[in-house]
């Protein structure tokens, strides 16, 4: 079996956006993984090995050979044993992790719909890490390295047709109301917040490839990503970290709490940060999200070292800008990577305040399952590093079917009207991008 070590290193100028979504367009790769981080983009491709979770079973896959088993106990745990168990080397891990995996930290698992699909990673073969300078093919053969040259190199078969923009404003879900009776919930002191979404079916299939190359033009993300893996499709433009774990141990999480419009002009931009940085229920929203995080770092963190290093600055992510903090601290050598991962998961702006009662809110007022909404895209390197990107600003597709997802903070002060126009305002980081499959 090919490994890691056989490379290939081409320096020359490249649009990594551009030369990554020929890999994924190319119809080389049945599963693949992009991922975009700061100055780098991933190709992961090919997988020699697999881990996927869901409420019945855990079934891996390495080199050809299957194992499936049934679990108990935590799902974080659960994974970290089963990537311990494979031969990975220097081999990195990618993949997703949905938001019902959260459930089996709040007690709530006995909620969700049997089986529930709750983690996918991969192993690639092959991996492509490119950046404006050049790229590096880590494993496969001197052949597949010749062709994975052309992709990245020569014009390819990238779709250019014509977006056909989605239409956000319909919801035959319910908004309002769900958000009415979620205030009147936190008004009877049950909770304090809670992220109520909605789901928009497109109505047609999707050129993924092409609607992630369109639409990153469109978006200023913290991470991007796109993947095919399984029967299930995504990409997008990841406004915030759910959790890091750097080679140095320090976790890292990033809460975005408070939104308002962006992209509309330098005039209304303007006013719409102003109207954000001094309106009182997106301080109030953005502060206990804060309060949260840095409690949640605190308890898998060396004593005294988790802390606030930058306090609610404003961050602009696509069509929309967020109130924005970082917190960090140092993992304690008494806590995993994965552990980290399983007390910031899901991300307090995406789930609420407190945790437990509303994931319980959610799992009873959302008009769907959330699957791979507001969960994670997940990296994992051979060092027990680990990074996990919050999965909004997105869209999905899978067994004939495509669709977008948004959500809005509900705290007491809120108004279901207002709330259903921010859904529509995150919306539009996507919407107006989509491309049609030819």
């Amino acid at each position: 079996m090919p490994t890691m070590e056989q490379q290939l290193r081409i320096d020359a100028r490249v649009d990594p956006l551009a030369a990554v979504t020929r890999l994924a367009a190319s119809g080389r790769f049945a599963e693949y993984v992009i991922y975009e981080r700061p100055d780098e983009w991933i190709f992961a491709a090919d997988p020699v090995g697999s881990i996927e979770l869901d409420t019945a079973e855990l079934r891996s896959v390495w080199n050809g050979e299957p194992r499936t088993i049934t679990w108990t106990g935590r799902p974080a745990t659960v994974l970290d044993d089963a990537l311990a168990g494979l031969p990975l080397g220097n081999r990195h891990a990618y993949g997703w992790v949905g938001f019902e995996f959260c459930a089996y930290s709040y007690d709530a698992a006995a909620a969700l719909s049997q089986p529930t699909k709750l983690a996918h990673l991969i192993i690639p073969r092959i991996e492509v890490r490119v950046t404006e300078t050049g790229a590096t093919i880590s494993g496969g053969t001197p052949a597949e390295h010749d062709e994975l040259r052309k992709l990245l190199m020569e014009p390819g078969t990238v779709s250019h047709a014509a977006a056909a923009p989605v239409d956000i404003r319909t919801d035959p879900s319910g908004y309002c109301d769900r958000v009415a009776a979620a205030v009147a919930e936190i008004r009877d002191t049950q909770y304090e917040k809670v992220i109520l979404s909605r789901r928009v079916d497109v109505g047609f299939d999707v050129d993924m490839p092409a609607t992630y190359r369109l639409a990153r033009r469109h978006n200023t993300p913290a991470r991007s990503f796109l993947f095919k893996l399984g029967t299930l499709e995504a990409a997008g433009f990841s406004p915030e970290l759910v959790a890091s774990v750097d080679e140095e141990g320090e976790v890292t999480t990033e809460p975005l709490a408070g939104t308002r419009a962006f992209g509309r002009g330098d005039a209304e931009d303007l006013a719409a940060r102003i109207d954000l940085e001094s309106d009182p229920k997106e301080i109030v929203e953005h502060a206990v999200s804060v309060r949260t995080s840095l409690a949640e770092i605190a308890s898998v963190a060396e004593a005294g070292t988790a802390v606030v290093s930058d306090f609610m600055t404003v961050r602009e992510r696509g069509s929309v800008q967020h109130l924005a903090s970082t917190v960090r601290g140092r993992l304690s050598w008494r806590r995993t990577h994965w552990e980290a991962f399983d007390v910031l998961f899901p991300s307090v702006t995406a789930s609420g305040i407190p945790k437990r009662e509303s994931v319980d809110a959610i799992l009873r007022l959302d008009d769907v399952p959330r699957g791979l909404y507001s969960g994670a895209v997940v990296v994992v390197s051979p060092g027990r590093h680990l990074e996990a990107a919050l999965v909004l600003r997105a869209i999905y597709q899978e067994d004939g079917n495509a669709w977008l997802r948004a959500g809005a903070g509900v705290i007491a002060q809120s108004s279901p009207e207002r709330e259903f126009e921010e859904t529509c305002e995150k919306l539009s980081s996507v919407s107006p991008y989509v491309v049609p499959a030819s």
